[in-house]
């Protein structure tokens, strides 16, 4: 929704409620939203004492967080910014000139996909988690320099079986891109 031009206190209000919203919401976004220059919104994002998108990210991802147990940390497609072992994750994965096809500039699917099965089984809490099935559905393609916000969450009635389900939704700003439903088997019965 974009939001006509306000008066500069009302914007900073504004301003400052929508990252804290969608802290992922890039610069460009937010020119489009509040309909001003890139240049107000980043003197807006200073005087408020908001970082750039890059390091609101770098901040996030210092938070406390549970450590990826199943796979090595850089064996994750995109940078872990939430994660709650079990419950639920977040990664963001910037599309670059390797990802996507020469001709089209369009992500390939398997990076999407990638990101995608990777957080799944970075959200299990166990030394050896593995695909066991994925029912995937890509709803648009991504395009050269969108970031893609996949967000990861574990079934509560798959919990305390040797198979975990996992739920992943991939958004690029706020609109859904990928979708898809993994069956993540688990090396130990958990009972949590």
């Amino acid at each position: 929704m974009r939001i006509g031009r306000l008066p500069k206190q009302k914007r900073l209000l504004e301003l400052a409620k929508e990252i804290e919203q969608n802290p992922f919401i890039t610069d460009e976004q937010l020119t489009k939203k509040f309909n001003v220059s890139i240049q107000t919104i980043r003197l807006d994002r200073m005087e408020l004492g908001i970082p750039e998108l890059r390091e609101r990210i770098k901040l996030m991802a210092e938070k406390s967080y549970d450590q990826v147990v199943s796979l090595q940390i850089d064996e994750v497609i995109g940078e872990i910014v939430d994660l709650q072992l079990d419950k639920s994750a977040i990664s963001i994965f910037e599309i670059n000139e390797e990802h996507v096809f020469a001709k089209t500039k369009i992500a390939r699917g398997h990076h999407i996909f990638s990101q995608g099965n990777s957080l799944a089984i970075a959200v299990i809490d166990d030394e050896v988690a593995l695909t066991a099935s994925a029912d995937i559905r890509f709803v648009r393609s991504v395009k050269l320099g969108e970031k893609c916000i996949a967000k990861a969450y574990v079934r509560n009635d798959s919990l305390n079986q040797d198979k975990a389900n996992v739920d992943v939704f991939t958004y690029v700003g706020n609109e859904l891109v990928f979708e898809g439903n993994f069956v993540i088997f688990r090396s130990e019965h958990k009972n949590k």
